[in-house]
């Protein structure tokens, strides 16, 4: 029987966003048989922790917040394990990941994947000087990766390009996002009262509240939507930006209408009974929620953000795309959509072109080509099957 290869996922933690779900999604999703997998975190916790299947080993570098400060003990955990691959998410861990790798010697190939699509971020003068550091570091580290992914083909083009990294070198792999578990979730019952027979409709929206996902002008879009026709507004997340939400829910006068219950470990339930599902980011990668919605059979409106809504929605056929930032365009859609929308069945038909199964097969085939490469074998040496 063959070896397995061994494959080490690191993340920051695994906090409630799309980029943890991900990583938890192909946690789940790589065949046992092939791969031996361990999770590496700088400190291990979160809402998606107890979604970790049994059988990957979990390691807590315990250092909190600071990736940075956790660097020296990857080093240690990949000399001691000496993994084939190490596939990490996000920026900061992305850029801790080529630096250890490259600290430690040991051969793993390094797999960054790249969740977003800040190019609009690029000019704005605003942003911090750390925020600024980070993006030179990216600079720096991308390059020096074995591969990287993006969850999107805009984002591998805007990670080609600001990182001044090879386009041949960014390979496009939709998330892992559709599962036959999601649709078992979405049929749980829901206890709502928001819900009940002959009630408004409900008008939904997940994610972490934070100035990506630009919840204030879809507070403000409801706002207007509001005074043409009875509706309510569901947010689902948990973030630095609820004092801000509250504030203006509060005042707008929307108090009895807008409601904002936190994180929710199963939002599919939510996603089936809703009117309308709305996303309203000022960036993106691959918005996994909307997907997630489709599949719900639910109808959506999304900004036209880079990166992923356009080429979810191939353009605006399964859901109006508008501007960012436009609470007037963003209302009309919504009006617009809850009346006039694709089918239930189409949305779950587009759906399933984001299905598990895909997502979980190009990864084996990247990770199994990575670590089986004649180079890789012989740069590794005896290393690769005495740590087994």
């Amino acid at each position: 029987m063959a070896e397995r290869i061994v494959v080490t996922t690191f993340v920051k933690n695994l906090l409630g966003g799309g980029a943890e779900r991900v990583a938890v999604n192909l946690l789940q999703g790589l065949p046992e048989h092939l791969f031996t997998q361990e999770l590496v975190m700088v400190d291990a916790w979160g809402p998606y922790l107890d979604q970790v299947p049994a059988h990957v080993k979990q390691i807590n570098l315990a250092q909190g917040h600071n990736v940075t400060k956790a660097i020296p003990q990857l080093v240690r955990y990949l000399r001691s394990r000496k993994p084939d691959v190490l596939i990490s998410h996000l920026a900061h861990a992305n850029v801790a990941a080529v630096v250890a790798a490259a600290s430690a010697q040991t051969g793993t190939k390094v797999v960054l994947i790249e969740h977003n699509d800040n190019s609009l971020l690029e000019g704005v003068r605003s942003r911090s000087r750390a925020s600024k550091l980070l993006q030179r570091f990216k600079s720096l580290a991308y390059g020096r990766a074995d591969q990287l992914v993006g969850v999107s083909e805009g984002v591998s083009d805007y990670v080609a390009a600001t990182f001044r990294v090879p386009r041949e070198k960014v390979r496009t792999i939709y998330n892992p996002v559709i599962s036959r578990d999601l649709l078992q979730r979405a049929e749980e019952p829901l206890v709502h009262p928001w819900f009940a027979p002959g009630s408004p409709p409900v008008l939904l929206a997940t994610g972490r509240l934070r100035e990506q996902k630009d919840f204030i002008t879809l507070v403000r879009a409801f706002a207007l939507v509001k005074k043409q026709r009875p509706c309510r507004l569901l947010v689902l997340g948990e973030g630095e930006e609820r004092p801000a939400l509250e504030a203006e829910v509060e005042r707008l006068g929307l108090g009895d209408a807008v409601a904002l219950p936190g994180f929710v470990t199963n939002p599919y339930p939510y996603m089936r009974a809703a009117s309308l599902f709305v996303l309203s980011s000022r960036w993106e990668g691959l918005p996994t929620v909307l997907i997630e919605a489709m599949a719900c059979g639910c109808p959506v409106v999304a900004t036209d953000c880079p990166s992923g809504p356009d080429e979810i929605l191939e353009g605006g056929r399964w859901g109006p795309l508008v501007g960012v930032g436009d609470p007037e365009t963003l209302a009309r859609a919504i009006i617009t959509t809850l009346t006039e929308h694709p089918t239930p069945d189409a949305l779950k038909l587009r759906a399933g072109q984001f299905s598990f199964d895909r997502a979980i097969s190009n990864y084996t085939e990247l990770i199994s080509g990575l670590a089986t490469s004649p180079a890789t074998l012989q740069a590794r040496g005896t290393v690769s099957s005495a740590h087994r």
